[in-house]
Protein backbone atom coordinates (compact mmCIF):
# COMPACT_ATOMS: atom_id res chain seq x y z
CA UNK A 1 0.00 0.00 0.00
CA UNK A 2 1.50 3.69 -0.61
CA UNK A 3 2.11 5.18 2.44
CA UNK A 4 -1.19 7.77 2.50
CA UNK A 5 -3.09 4.07 2.60
CA UNK A 6 -1.53 2.83 5.42
CA UNK A 7 -2.67 5.49 7.83
CA UNK A 8 -6.06 3.96 7.19
CA UNK A 9 -4.62 1.29 9.61
CA UNK A 10 -4.09 4.23 12.56
CA UNK A 11 -8.09 5.37 11.95
CA UNK A 12 -9.29 1.95 11.81
CA UNK A 13 -7.56 0.43 15.08
CA UNK A 14 -9.15 3.22 17.39
CA UNK A 15 -12.00 2.17 16.50
CA UNK A 16 -11.13 -1.60 17.11
CA UNK A 17 -10.13 -0.15 20.87
CA UNK A 18 -13.03 1.93 21.01
CA UNK A 19 -15.38 -0.91 20.01
CA UNK A 20 -13.39 -3.25 22.83
CA UNK A 21 -14.70 -0.90 25.37
CA UNK A 22 -17.73 -1.58 27.36
CA UNK A 23 -19.43 1.56 26.54
CA UNK A 24 -18.56 1.99 22.72
CA UNK A 25 -19.39 5.44 21.01
CA UNK A 26 -18.48 3.70 17.30
CA UNK A 27 -19.51 0.05 18.19
CA UNK A 28 -17.21 -0.68 15.03
CA UNK A 29 -17.45 -4.46 15.50
CA UNK A 30 -15.60 -4.90 11.76
CA UNK A 31 -12.82 -3.08 12.11
CA UNK A 32 -10.84 -5.75 13.74
CA UNK A 33 -11.06 -7.56 11.15
CA UNK A 34 -8.76 -5.15 8.93
CA UNK A 35 -5.70 -5.00 11.57
CA UNK A 36 -3.20 -7.31 10.61
CA UNK A 37 0.07 -7.15 12.31
CA UNK A 38 1.47 -4.68 10.02
CA UNK A 39 -1.57 -2.73 11.16
CA UNK A 40 -1.28 -3.45 15.42
CA UNK A 41 2.01 -2.30 14.95
CA UNK A 42 1.13 1.32 12.84
CA UNK A 43 -1.47 1.43 15.71
CA UNK A 44 0.97 1.56 18.41
CA UNK A 45 3.11 3.79 16.61
CA UNK A 46 -0.27 6.62 18.13
CA UNK A 47 -0.84 5.03 21.52
CA UNK A 48 0.29 7.86 23.22
CA UNK A 49 -1.96 10.40 21.03
CA UNK A 50 -4.55 10.55 23.34
CA UNK A 51 -6.67 13.88 21.87
CA UNK A 52 -6.35 12.76 18.09
CA UNK A 53 -7.49 9.18 19.30
CA UNK A 54 -10.25 10.30 20.95
CA UNK A 55 -11.05 13.33 18.21
CA UNK A 56 -10.70 10.56 15.84
CA UNK A 57 -13.42 8.16 16.92
CA UNK A 58 -15.68 11.12 17.81
CA UNK A 59 -15.48 11.98 14.57
CA UNK A 60 -16.56 8.88 13.11
CA UNK A 61 -19.18 8.72 15.24
CA UNK A 62 -20.71 12.07 14.64
CA UNK A 63 -20.51 11.08 10.97
CA UNK A 64 -22.21 7.95 11.65
CA UNK A 65 -25.40 10.33 13.51
CA UNK A 66 -25.43 12.24 10.07
CA UNK A 67 -25.87 9.50 7.94
CA UNK A 68 -28.38 8.02 10.10
CA UNK A 69 -30.82 10.81 9.99
CA UNK A 70 -30.26 11.07 6.44
CA UNK A 71 -31.30 7.25 5.74
CA UNK A 72 -34.04 7.53 7.97
CA UNK A 73 -35.69 9.81 5.78
CA UNK A 74 -34.21 8.28 2.82
CA UNK A 75 -33.49 4.12 2.78
CA UNK A 76 -32.47 4.10 -0.41
CA UNK A 77 -29.96 7.13 -0.73
CA UNK A 78 -26.65 6.75 -1.88
CA UNK A 79 -23.71 7.39 -0.08
CA UNK A 80 -20.28 8.21 -1.86
CA UNK A 81 -17.21 7.91 0.58
CA UNK A 82 -14.25 9.24 -1.45
CA UNK A 83 -10.94 7.75 0.59
CA UNK A 84 -13.00 4.99 2.45
CA UNK A 85 -9.72 3.41 3.80
CA UNK A 86 -11.62 0.63 6.16
CA UNK A 87 -14.99 2.22 6.85
CA UNK A 88 -17.80 -0.59 7.12
CA UNK A 89 -21.02 1.63 7.26
CA UNK A 90 -22.35 0.13 4.64
CA UNK A 91 -22.12 -2.82 7.01
CA UNK A 92 -23.44 -0.83 10.30
CA UNK A 93 -25.91 1.14 9.10
CA UNK A 94 -29.07 0.49 7.60
CA UNK A 95 -30.07 1.32 4.01
CA UNK A 96 -28.40 2.94 1.57
CA UNK A 97 -26.58 2.17 -1.74
CA UNK A 98 -22.92 2.90 -0.93
CA UNK A 99 -20.27 3.79 -3.16
CA UNK A 100 -16.80 2.90 -1.51
CA UNK A 101 -14.28 4.51 -3.38
CA UNK A 102 -10.03 4.25 -2.39
CA UNK A 103 -6.48 3.04 -3.63
CA UNK A 104 -6.78 -0.38 -5.97
CA UNK A 105 -4.01 -1.88 -2.96
CA UNK A 106 -7.11 -0.77 -0.41
CA UNK A 107 -9.92 -1.70 -2.29
CA UNK A 108 -8.30 -5.50 -2.74
CA UNK A 109 -7.08 -5.86 0.95
CA UNK A 110 -11.06 -4.68 2.23
CA UNK A 111 -12.37 -7.52 -0.44
CA UNK A 112 -10.38 -9.99 0.74
CA UNK A 113 -10.85 -9.32 4.48
CA UNK A 114 -14.53 -8.04 4.17
CA UNK A 115 -16.15 -9.06 0.82
CA UNK A 116 -18.90 -6.28 -0.58
CA UNK A 117 -21.17 -9.31 -0.52
CA UNK A 118 -21.53 -9.40 2.50
CA UNK A 119 -22.68 -6.30 3.23
CA UNK A 120 -26.57 -5.90 4.61
CA UNK A 121 -26.70 -3.24 1.85
CA UNK A 122 -25.83 -3.10 -1.79
CA UNK A 123 -22.18 -2.02 -2.00
CA UNK A 124 -19.86 -1.31 -4.61
CA UNK A 125 -16.00 -0.47 -3.88
CA UNK A 126 -14.20 1.26 -7.03
CA UNK A 127 -10.72 0.72 -6.90
CA UNK A 128 -9.05 4.56 -7.73
CA UNK A 129 -4.96 5.37 -8.31
CA UNK A 130 -5.70 9.41 -6.91
CA UNK A 131 -2.33 9.98 -8.74
CA UNK A 132 -2.79 9.02 -11.92
CA UNK A 133 -6.86 7.98 -12.51
CA UNK A 134 -9.38 10.96 -13.25
CA UNK A 135 -12.05 11.22 -10.19
CA UNK A 136 -14.94 12.18 -12.79
CA UNK A 137 -14.59 9.46 -14.84
CA UNK A 138 -14.84 7.06 -11.90
CA UNK A 139 -17.84 8.15 -10.74
CA UNK A 140 -19.70 9.17 -13.61
CA UNK A 141 -21.03 5.63 -14.01
CA UNK A 142 -22.95 6.94 -10.59
CA UNK A 143 -24.16 10.49 -11.88
CA UNK A 144 -27.50 11.30 -10.27
CA UNK A 145 -29.26 14.43 -10.28
CA UNK A 146 -31.41 12.57 -7.38
CA UNK A 147 -30.08 13.36 -3.54
CA UNK A 148 -26.76 12.00 -2.89
CA UNK A 149 -24.67 11.96 -0.01
CA UNK A 150 -20.87 12.44 0.13
CA UNK A 151 -18.33 11.25 2.68
CA UNK A 152 -14.90 12.75 2.49
CA UNK A 153 -13.25 12.31 5.91
CA UNK A 154 -9.98 12.34 7.27
CA UNK A 155 -8.83 13.48 3.24
CA UNK A 156 -8.81 16.99 3.07
CA UNK A 157 -5.18 17.54 4.98
CA UNK A 158 -3.62 15.46 2.80
CA UNK A 159 -4.49 17.38 -0.54
CA UNK A 160 -3.12 20.65 -1.96
CA UNK A 161 -5.94 23.50 -2.30
CA UNK A 162 -6.15 23.47 -5.82
CA UNK A 163 -6.80 19.50 -5.61
CA UNK A 164 -9.72 20.16 -2.94
CA UNK A 165 -11.35 22.81 -5.34
CA UNK A 166 -11.31 20.52 -8.20
CA UNK A 167 -12.71 17.32 -6.27
CA UNK A 168 -15.42 19.82 -4.97
CA UNK A 169 -16.25 21.08 -8.86
CA UNK A 170 -16.07 17.22 -9.94
CA UNK A 171 -19.25 16.33 -7.43
CA UNK A 172 -21.17 19.36 -8.40
CA UNK A 173 -20.94 18.71 -11.80
CA UNK A 174 -22.10 14.63 -11.38
CA UNK A 175 -24.21 15.31 -8.41
CA UNK A 176 -25.86 18.84 -8.14
CA UNK A 177 -27.75 17.78 -5.31
CA UNK A 178 -25.63 15.93 -3.25
CA UNK A 179 -25.21 16.72 0.29
CA UNK A 180 -21.06 16.71 1.09
CA UNK A 181 -20.22 15.50 4.88
CA UNK A 182 -16.15 16.38 5.45
CA UNK A 183 -14.04 17.46 8.12
CA UNK A 184 -12.24 20.40 8.67
CA UNK A 185 -9.71 22.01 10.85
CA UNK A 186 -7.94 25.75 11.50
CA UNK A 187 -4.41 26.43 11.94
CA UNK A 188 -4.56 26.81 14.86
CA UNK A 189 -5.94 23.75 16.22
CA UNK A 190 -3.12 22.13 13.71
CA UNK A 191 -0.08 24.27 15.69
CA UNK A 192 -1.96 23.36 18.74
CA UNK A 193 -2.40 20.03 19.27
CA UNK A 194 -1.75 17.72 15.57
CA UNK A 195 2.37 18.73 15.45
CA UNK A 196 3.37 15.56 17.51
CA UNK A 197 1.12 13.16 15.01
CA UNK A 198 1.78 15.11 11.68
CA UNK A 199 5.77 14.28 12.49
CA UNK A 200 4.18 10.77 12.62
CA UNK A 201 2.40 10.39 9.99
CA UNK A 202 4.60 12.05 7.73
CA UNK A 203 7.41 9.82 9.10
CA UNK A 204 5.31 7.07 7.33
CA UNK A 205 6.04 8.75 4.31
CA UNK A 206 2.42 10.25 3.29
CA UNK A 207 2.26 13.86 2.77
CA UNK A 208 -0.20 16.07 5.57
CA UNK A 209 -0.58 19.52 4.14
CA UNK A 210 -3.04 20.53 7.31
CA UNK A 211 -5.38 23.07 7.06
CA UNK A 212 -4.26 25.98 4.54
CA UNK A 213 -2.29 29.43 6.05
CA UNK A 214 -5.72 31.51 5.40
CA UNK A 215 -7.08 29.26 7.95
CA UNK A 216 -6.31 30.55 11.14
CA UNK A 217 -9.25 32.02 13.45
CA UNK A 218 -9.98 29.67 16.21
CA UNK A 219 -8.75 26.94 17.71
CA UNK A 220 -11.37 24.62 16.58
CA UNK A 221 -12.04 21.54 14.54
CA UNK A 222 -14.84 20.52 13.05
CA UNK A 223 -17.43 18.33 10.78
CA UNK A 224 -19.27 20.07 8.45
CA UNK A 225 -22.20 19.26 5.87
CA UNK A 226 -22.79 21.66 3.11
CA UNK A 227 -25.02 21.79 0.68
CA UNK A 228 -24.27 22.22 -3.75
CA UNK A 229 -24.77 26.20 -3.68
CA UNK A 230 -21.61 26.30 -1.54
CA UNK A 231 -19.21 24.54 -3.55
CA UNK A 232 -19.04 26.11 -7.31
CA UNK A 233 -16.61 29.15 -5.82
CA UNK A 234 -15.01 27.62 -2.60
CA UNK A 235 -11.15 27.70 -2.92
CA UNK A 236 -11.24 24.46 -0.35
CA UNK A 237 -13.25 23.12 1.86
CA UNK A 238 -10.78 23.56 4.69
CA UNK A 239 -10.99 27.31 4.39
CA UNK A 240 -14.36 27.03 5.41
CA UNK A 241 -12.83 25.99 8.87
CA UNK A 242 -11.42 29.72 8.84
CA UNK A 243 -14.76 31.46 8.71
CA UNK A 244 -16.95 31.85 11.97
CA UNK A 245 -19.97 28.85 12.37
CA UNK A 246 -22.14 31.80 10.99
CA UNK A 247 -20.71 32.36 7.63
CA UNK A 248 -20.39 28.85 6.41
CA UNK A 249 -22.76 30.94 3.55
CA UNK A 250 -25.78 28.20 2.86
CA UNK A 251 -23.91 25.54 4.55
CA UNK A 252 -24.94 24.04 7.57
CA UNK A 253 -21.95 23.81 10.49
CA UNK A 254 -23.08 20.80 12.25
CA UNK A 255 -19.88 19.77 14.09
CA UNK A 256 -17.66 18.60 16.73
CA UNK A 257 -16.20 21.77 18.18
CA UNK A 258 -13.28 19.67 19.96
CA UNK A 259 -10.87 22.63 19.85
CA UNK A 260 -9.58 20.59 23.35
CA UNK A 261 -10.40 17.77 24.22
CA UNK A 262 -10.61 17.48 27.96
CA UNK A 263 -12.07 20.83 28.52
CA UNK A 264 -15.66 22.48 28.43
CA UNK A 265 -19.26 20.77 28.53
CA UNK A 266 -19.51 17.21 27.17
CA UNK A 267 -20.05 17.26 23.35
CA UNK A 268 -23.93 17.42 22.95
CA UNK A 269 -23.92 16.14 19.11
CA UNK A 270 -22.48 12.55 20.40
CA UNK A 271 -24.23 10.33 23.06
CA UNK A 272 -21.32 9.17 25.15
CA UNK A 273 -18.71 11.52 23.44
CA UNK A 274 -15.28 10.79 24.83
CA UNK A 275 -14.33 14.30 25.50
CA UNK A 276 -12.48 14.86 28.87
CA UNK A 277 -11.46 11.55 28.84
CA UNK A 278 -7.78 12.55 27.01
Amino acid sequence: MKPISRTAFYCCGVRMQDAELPKPVCGDVYAKVFMSQDGLQILDTFKDERGPNTSNVARHRIIDDFLRQELLANPTLRVIIIGAGFDTRAFRLKGGDWIELDEPQVIAYKEERLPASGAQNELHRVPIDFSTDLLEEKLSAFADRGPVVVVIEGVFMYLEPQAIDELLRTLRRLFPHHKLICDLMTRVFFQKYGRTIHEKITGMGASFNGPPKAARTSASSAVAVTGPSTMASRKAAASAAARSRSSLTSSQYAGASCGRLGSGPPCSHVPRCPRGSA
